[in-house]
């Protein structure tokens, strides 16, 4: 896993995503999960390109079940964007990098 995509857990998630002024993609994902690893390296990918204007994160649902159930994630990989430490935007399902872009410009 790139240096730049942190590792969340259900005790440092409210404290890292309040407090960072960058808005935040937080991967909700699993070991289990094949889609979850295609994603993978493009999310290492936008987070070595976009430092500085963007932040990657990933919750282990396996790990934080709490967190997987208070964001109402019902599948995997489900991605949120945190933006001022609140939920901006969500996608579901594993995509490719040029439609992940897409889906962040807004936040870029």
């Amino acid at each position: 896993m790139a240096a730049a995509i942190l590792n969340l857990t259900e005790t440092t998630f409210d404290e890292e995503i309040g407090s960072t002024t960058e808005p935040v993609l937080v991967d909700f994902w699993a070991e289990w999960c094949g889609p979850c690893k295609m994603i993978a390296p493009i999310l290492e990918e936008i987070a070595d390109e976009h430092a500085g204007t963007l932040r990657i994160a990933k919750v282990n649902v396996d790990d934080a079940p709490d967190l997987a159930r208070r964001f109402d994630v019902m599948s995997i990989p489900t991605l949120i964007l945190f933006n001022e430490g609140q939920p901006a935007k969500r996608l579901v399902g594993a995509t490719g990098k040029s439609q992940l872009l897409d889906e962040l410009a807004e936040f870029l």
